[in-house]
């Protein structure tokens, strides 16, 4: 039965990406950046119901510029948090610019990509990042670095913190927590170790009752830290929030 479940959610999701391709490829740039954070919120809401999962978005939002920091479970963490706050441009690993289909649908959006092996290139994705904060844009980073279980936290890296540090820009922490009814934490959601993208694809389509929380915590000023003592602060902020399994 989950199997058939999982078919059906498989054709949904095909025509829906299809029409991001659309949008992205034929109208993308007829609509003005009001337009495209409309879409953006729309489309990642509805990939989210086409592939069963319940949003849950509580926590009030601090207004642009801010850098948003969330911990990192699955590939679909971008779309949640897409959902409820389209404006984010994220900063992502540049394989992802390669990804077919995917890649353009991230390059429309303004992703930020990073060689992550790359110190030189980590130091000129700093530097785009507070060129955005400073132009008044939201950006949004995955601290973490990689895909985690969802609890615990895995250890913060601060490089990126130092955009929001050097433009006085707030950070927005934001918590993911990706469960079902007998799951605190979903497996079904966790997209880690050797896992393949159409493996963990599977376990979506196939979940029942999944759900994601995106919280948003209070903002937290990043004057006077250096990034290394603002990530150990983030670091327990984010933790304190997500619930113990």
């Amino acid at each position: 039965m989950r199997a058939l479940v999982g078919v059906w959610r498989g054709l949904r999701l095909l025509a829906h990406i299809a029409h991001g391709v659309f949008l992205v490829q034929v109208r993308w740039s007829g609509f003005g950046p009001a337009r495209r954070q409309q879409l953006v919120g729309w489309w990642s809401a509805k990939l989210l119901r086409v592939l069963g999962v319940r949003l849950e978005a509580p926590g009030a939002q601090t207004p642009a510029p801010r850098l948003i920091t969330a911990n990192h479970v699955s590939w679909l963490d971008i779309a949640a948090i897409h959902a409820v706050m389209p404006e984010a441009r994220f900063v992502s690993k540049a394989d992802i610019a390669a990804w077919p289909v995917v890649g353009s649908l991230a390059t429309a959006v303004g992703t930020l990509y990073i060689e992550r092996a790359s110190k030189r290139d980590a130091l000129r994705v700093v530097h785009k990042t507070a060129e955005a904060l400073a132009g008044g844009e939201t950006v949004a980073v995955f601290p973490e670095g990689t895909t985690g279980a969802g609890y615990p936290l895995l250890p913060l890296h601060g490089n990126l913190l130092q955009a929001a540090i050097s433009t006085h820009t707030p950070l927005q922490p934001v918590v993911l927590r990706w469960y079902q009814p007998t799951q605190a934490y979903s497996e079904a959601a966790q997209y880690i170790g050797q896992m393949t993208l159409i493996e963990s694809l599977w376990r979506i389509l196939t979940a029942k009752d999944l759900a994601v929380e995106v919280r948003s915590l209070p903002a937290m000023s990043t004057e006077g830290l250096d990034r290394r003592h603002l990530a150990e602060a983030l670091a327990d902020t984010m933790s304190n929030a997500l619930p113990r399994p």
